[in-house]
Formats: C-alpha cells, sequence, structure tokens
C-alpha cells in the first residue's frame, strides 16, 4: 500500500496516558458480574508506569468516576477483568466481581465462545459489502507496542466485517467488525491491511487517518456471553459514540 506511514524510529514503553475525566458507566450489575461502558481514553488495566495508575480496573476497585443508575457507586474490592480494551477503544466490558466469576468467564473467553462486535469508522469507501480480512498476527520486537502481519511466526488470525454506511467529506465507511479471534490489535492492523484504515489511529495509519478523527474510531458494541452463576445468556450494548 503506497499511502501507508510507518514509523521510522524505536517506540519504546515510556507512554504516559492524557488524563481522561469520563466515568466508567455501568449498564448492569448483580452479585457476580458487572457490564460496563469504558470511555476512549482510559486504560483497562493500569500500566507498570506509575504514572499511568489511572484504569477501568483501579476505578473499579478504589470506587472512581463509577457511575450507576443510583449515581456514582461504592467500591468493588474483588474486581477481575476476564477482558480488556485497548485504551483508544471504548464500549462493553464485562467485570467479575469474584473468582468463581472470573474463572468462569475466562474459560468463555478462552473456548471462543464470546462473542464480540465493533463498530470503527474507515478511511475511505470499502468497495465490497461484506467480506473476511485474514493475516497471521505477531508481535513486533522492533515497534513495540505494534504488532505486524507475519505468514512465518504469526498467529491465525480472522475479522469478519459489514459495511454499515459510506459517508463523503472526507470519503469514509461504517463497518461492524466481527472478529473470529481475539489477537492483540487485530482489527486496527487488519483494517490497515486491507488499505481502511481506522480513524484516529496513532499505530496503524495511512499519510492522513490519524488526523481525521480526535480518537480512534473503534467501539465494543455488542458481548455475548453465558452468565457465570446460571448459564443464562447475556447480551451486552453500548450504543456508538461516533
Amino acid at each position: 500500500m503506497s499511502n501507508v506511514g510507518s514509523p521510522t524510529h524505536r517506540l519504546v514503553d515510556d507512554f504516559v496516558a492524557p488524563p481522561c475525566d469520563d466515568w466508567v458507566q455501568i449498564l448492569y450489575q448483580d452479585e457476580h458480574i458487572l457490564l460496563i461502558d469504558k470511555p476512549s481514553g482510559l486504560l483497562s488495566l493500569s500500566g507498570k508506569n506509575p504514572q499511568n495508575w489511572d484504569s477501568v480496573h483501579h476505578r473499579l476497585v478504589h470506587g472512581r468516576l463509577v457511575y450507576g443508575q443510583a449515581g456514582f457507586t461504592s467500591a468493588f474490592p474483588e474486581a477481575k477483568l476476564p477482558h480488556r480494551l485497548d485504551l483508544g477503544t471504548s464500549g462493553v466490558m464485562v467485570v467479575a466481581l469474584n473468582a468463581a466469576s472470573a474463572k468462569h468467564l475466562n474459560q468463555q473467553f478462552q473456548a471462543g465462545t464470546i462473542q464480540k462486535r465493533y463498530l470503527a469508522m474507515l478511511e475511505g469507501w470499502v468497495t465490497e459489502e461484506h467480506g473476511q480480512i485474514s493475516g497471521a498476527i505477531a508481535k513486533d520486537a522492533q515497534l513495540f507496542p505494534r504488532v505486524k502481519l507475519c505468514p512465518i511466526t504469526g498467529k491465525v488470525s480472522l475479522s469478519e466485517y459489514q459495511v454499515l454506511r459510506r459517508l463523503s467529506e472526507p470519503k469514509r465507511t461504517l463497518v461492524q467488525f466481527t472478529p473470529r479471534t481475539g489477537r492483540t490489535h487485530q482489527l486496527r492492523i487488519h483494517s490497515l491491511s486491507f488499505g481502511h484504515p481506522i480513524l484516529g489511529c496513532d499505530l496503524y495509519q495511512s499519510a492522513h487517518s490519524e488526523q481525521l478523527a480526535a480518537r480512534l474510531l473503534l467501539h465494543a458494541s455488542d458481548l455475548y456471553f453465558v452468565h457465570p452463576a446460571n448459564d443464562e445468556a447475556i447480551h451486552g450494548h453500548s450504543p456508538c459514540p461516533f
């Protein structure tokens, strides 16, 4: 792809996340799990850098900026995150409130029985109405925290997409992604690989795609799983903010 920019310097792990004043919103709550809506710009877990202490997990455990139906909530000291969203990604996450729930949910994620759907705004007009993007994904030791497509060392990865809307000025496409595997940065690098990077992405971009949005336009809209206590089918949904 001739218009894809590649960093010419080595990335180091000295990133400090900007402050995030948006709160974590509770979408559903019982004694076993929470469904929450994570804002863009908030880490899922606190980072190794002590300046990156603020995160979804820290707020839940310490009761900071977490908003429920009755207002700001108290702490959830036993909260655990069976899965995470990238810093820039917003949307629905499931939180385990005890060790048994965490174990059950982790088993579902490892078995691949949990279905996730995302909405993303891509650069340009995607030609096909739906399709699949494949490409084995491996860590890129020279450009941390990026990953790369590598058929030799990479793990098999598959993302399905459905075009929802094509927009103009500038040309862009709103798509629904259904990832069939759960690799790090999968949707971001797959979008770049077929010529339509996600707007606002700072790691996998074309010459202009990062500048076309103030944030990463990737949103976890839907999560389907089995409740860890009663095997009830659960559908978590977060409306798209863009």
